[in-house]
């Protein structure tokens, strides 16, 4: 039987043939680590939400679909080592400049966002995001176009083809891995990006040997340069990139100290040397010990963050024990160096996710905080019957739980339906609207009569005394849910989303207060 010849594959170096493993393997890990990169560089302006990932994920996809369809028709017109090598050079240098020109059009959507233009923002996301076609496209020309180079024999195209779809998918999966959990912590966005180009330079060179090392050395120097300021901001005092996330720190002329994450939108922790008081949503669960059966012992501040809760908390009610549950390390180093946490009396943090903290704990609270954002959204676990079951059973009897949530004045959707599902396992279920963007949802662990509960407001420490009448009369009690949020249907960033775009067509703002402080 003769045997099939694939003509006209060409060997312009003799090494070409035996360094195609590694180079699929280089365009693997590039293309991922490219992404990776695309949601980091994302993150401080629009966040890091399912949504973004959404959109970063499903172009990546339709850049790789491309480059795919690109390298096969590439491949068979000019099946030569060098034509792949040249492609490889040219991802390279797109890869490094990626960092450089995205910059204007983040710039670009934080003075959207500083203006409520919707259609300034999603025009410099989209933007940003087109910006990473070339790269990727020509990173997806790769696996074909060295199929294409390997294939002699048309009785050994499927193991040759599989072969190498292997090692390019396991390329994928390290720069899947070392840019999240090594890179990026360790060097940050920009010279990670380098260093996907450094690599993909360097898988070129059996292909181009006079050329590539030039592109590979000018990568190199690039990575000396000291990176940019990611998001410059007046007053900011430090911005890190950890494993999570990207964090900001920012202090004000009056002395305030303010912890942000990724898109800034809000404050996550506020610290003032001279008071623990803030004005705003970190005031608004120090009414609740009074409220309880008995006094406060032991607390649980699930999403500590730089500790502003648990700060008041211990000054307010002296001899609390707190324990606060914060998944990011760095942030909570942040707290003790910047944000006065390291101070704080009986606070023990511990490092992971509340629901999962809860779940594997045999500790019993009196009181559980939750007060865990990513952006504007609050983790859908944290708001299912499921999780409200688990916190419950925590708790020491006559104890409640305290859910700080966020909204969007004349929109309550998401409150109610978080409320909602409170009350569906808390007997007694109440709303504080104490601020236009932030409500106070309560569920005790047993019934209070309305006169009890005033009883029981009069013992506020004097500092928080003004709040008694607004407590008294705006507090709501809240029905059960007909259908409340569980773990398989938990709407909470489409509620969200909703509100803050009809919020920003409005021309909504974000700034407002609870209690005054004092000067710092």
């Amino acid at each position: 039987m003769a045997t099939a010849e694939l003509s006209g594959a060409g060997t312009d170096t003799p090494a070409a043939p035996r360094a195609l493993p590694l180079i699929v393997f280089a365009a693997g890990a590039g293309s991922l680590a490219t992404e990776i990169c695309a949601s980091r560089l994302l993150a401080p302006y629009f966040g890091n939400t399912t949504v973004v990932w959404a959109n970063v994920i499903g172009l990546i996809l339709v850049y790789l679909s491309v480059g795919y369809w690109l390298g096969g028709r590439v491949a068979d017109r000019h099946p030569r080592p060098t034509v792949l090598g040249g492609i490889l050079l040219v991802a390279a240098a797109a890869i490094t400049v990626l960092p450089f020109v995205a910059h204007p059009f983040l710039q670009l959507a934080l003075q959207g966002f500083s203006a409520l233009s919707i259609g300034v923002v999603a025009g410099s996301f989209f933007a940003t995001l087109l910006l990473f076609s070339v790269p990727v496209s020509l990173l997806g020309m790769v696996s074909p176009f060295a199929v294409r180079l390997a294939v002699r024999d048309v009785r050994t195209a499927g193991s040759v083809s599989g072969r190498l779809s292997s090692l390019a998918t396991l390329g994928a999966i390290v720069g899947t891995f070392v840019p999240a959990l090594v890179l990026i912590p360790a060097i940050g966005t920009q010279r990670t990006l380098l260093s996907a180009a450094l690599l993909v330079s360097l898988a070129a060179m059996p292909l181009l040997p006079r050329r590539a090392p030039i592109v590979a050395v000018l990568v190199g120097a690039l990575m000396l340069l000291p990176p940019a300021t990611v998001k410059p901001v007046a007053g900011a005092v430090l911005e890190q990139e950890t494993r999570y996330q990207y964090v900001q720190v920012v202090k004000a002329e009056d002395g305030r100290t303010t912890l942000r994450l990724d898109d800034g939108l809000a404050d996550q922790s506020v610290y003032r040397p001279g008071t623990v008081l803030t004005g705003g949503e970190w005031d608004m669960p120090l009414i609740l010990p009074p409220l309880l059966e008995h006094p406060m012992r032991r607390a649980l501040v699930i999403g500590n963050a730089g500790g502003t809760m648990a700060r008041a908390l211990a000054h307010e009610y002296p001899g609390v024990r707190i324990d606060g549950v914060e998944p990011d390390p760095a942030v909570s180093d942040i707290g003790r160096a910047l944000l006065g946490m390291g101070a704080v009396p009986g606070l023990q943090v511990f490092e992971g996710d509340g629901r999962a903290f809860l779940a594997t704990t045999t500790a019993r609270y009196d009181l559980i905080i939750i007060d865990a954002y990513r952006q504007a959204y609050v983790p859908f676990w944290l708001v299912t019957q499921e999780f409200f079951g688990v916190a419950r059973a925590h708790l020491n009897g006559g104890g409640a739980i305290a859910f700080n949530m966020a909204r969007v004045p004349g929109d309550d959707r998401l409150a109610q339906a978080v409320s909602g599902t409170l009350a569906t396992v808390f007997p007694d279920t109440r709303v504080w609207p104490a601020l236009s963007f932030n409500e106070l949802v309560i569920g005790f662990d047993r019934p209070i009569s309305s006169t009890t509960l005033h009883i029981r407001l009069g013992m506020l420490p004097a500092e928080l005394q003004s709040l008694v009448p607004l407590v008294s009369s705006q507090l709501v009690t809240v029905v059960a849910a007909s259908s409340p949020l569980t773990d398989d249907h938990a709407p909470v960033e489409w509620l969200t989303d909703r509100a803050l775009l009809e919020e920003i067509q409005a021309g909504g703002h974000f700034n407002e207060a609870l209690l005054p402080t004092r000067p710092g």
